[in-house]
């Protein structure tokens, strides 16, 4: 049976460096990210971002997240794949998937997609459309 989870979270931590510098302003950066989750989505979280910025400062990027927490009222962890994002210099948003067998303890069997949405200055949100196996 398949069950959406929606939440809010909040930057606790943000470590960005350059790792290429490319004329015209245009870089490639890795960022370490810390969250904090509330709602059907509810833990900590830790991202490793890789970013291409153009000379607009927006940008592209992948990343992989580990949440630790709970998916409504379920205890355990699971990786997320940031598999495509983009940022306009206003928001920051993409799609995201379960990585395959990654979910621990209750959430073992955790299989699904989603979104998530960051605005500047605004409350980010993920939601993640999903089915846990009850075995």
């Amino acid at each position: 049976m398949s069950a959406r989870a929606t939440g809010t979270f909040k930057i606790q931590g943000w470590d960005e460096k350059p790792y290429t510098e490319i004329e015209g302003g245009r870089k490639i950066t890795q960022a370490s990210v810390k969250q904090a989750f509330a709602g059907d989505v509810e833990g900590e979280g830790s991202v490793e971002w890789l970013m291409c910025y153009r000379s607009d400062e927006t940008a592209d990027f992948v990343g992989l997240q580990r949440i630790v927490g709970q998916i409504e009222g379920r205890s355990g962890s699971f990786v997320l794949l940031q598999t495509e994002g983009t940022f306009d210099g206003k928001e920051a948003k993409g799609k995201l998937s379960v990585a395959r067998g990654s979910g621990t303890g209750e959430l073992e069997g955790l299989r699904g997609t989603g979104e998530f949405s960051a605005p500047h200055g605004g409350e980010p949100s993920i939601s993640l459309d999903y089915e846990l196996d009850d075995s």
